[in-house]
């Protein structure tokens, strides 16, 4: 049998504050959207466009994570795709697709508070019984880590030949 692959890498900023509930066994599950953001030349125009797009993510077994995982904070998130199907109040039939979270982590730009967010801390979905939410270093404020805003390579966008 030939072997598959599921795998998700984004690197995004969060749309919203996270959320955490419980199911009905007392297992945490905590849902936000990441929005990644393309740049393009368009070739009708030659204007630069950004296009954006927002992606649901769900992190199982980390209840600790809504309190790093706040609006604007800019995240790593790597986990598998997941589509799932309910009926809707009519009775109709829905589809949603997700990424299920296995690692998380929060990077350096566009912070919250003092401008610049904490530095990488890594909330992980657990691989064993023993389960470890990370913080990220520093405690939020500064710039500290390694953050591409304060990056400066001295070429701009029309440098780029495609």
């Amino acid at each position: 049998m030939a072997r598959s692959v599921n795998k998700v890498i984004l690197i995004g900023n969060l749309g919203k504050d996270a959320e955490t509930k419980f199911t009905a066994s007392g297992t945490a599950v905590s849902k936000f959207s990441v929005a990644t953001t393309r740049r393009f030349k368009d070739s009708a125009t030659g204007d630069w466009k950004d296009e954006t797009d927002w992606t649901n993510v769900v992190l199982f077994k980390n209840e600790g994570v809504t309190q790093y995982l706040t609006k604007g904070k800019q995240v790593y998130v790597e986990g598998r795709l997941q589509t799932r199907s309910y009926d809707d109040k009519d009775g109709n039939k829905r589809y949603s697709t997700e990424v299920v979270a296995e690692e998380v982590m929060l990077l350096g730009g566009r912070g919250g508070d003092e401008g610049g967010g904490g530095g990488g801390g890594m909330m992980s979905a657990p691989r064993s019984a023993a389960q470890k939410v990370t913080p990220p270093a520093g405690g939020g404020g500064g710039k500290q880590g390694g953050n591409f805003d304060d990056f400066d390579p001295g070429i701009s966008d029309d440098d780029v030949p495609f």
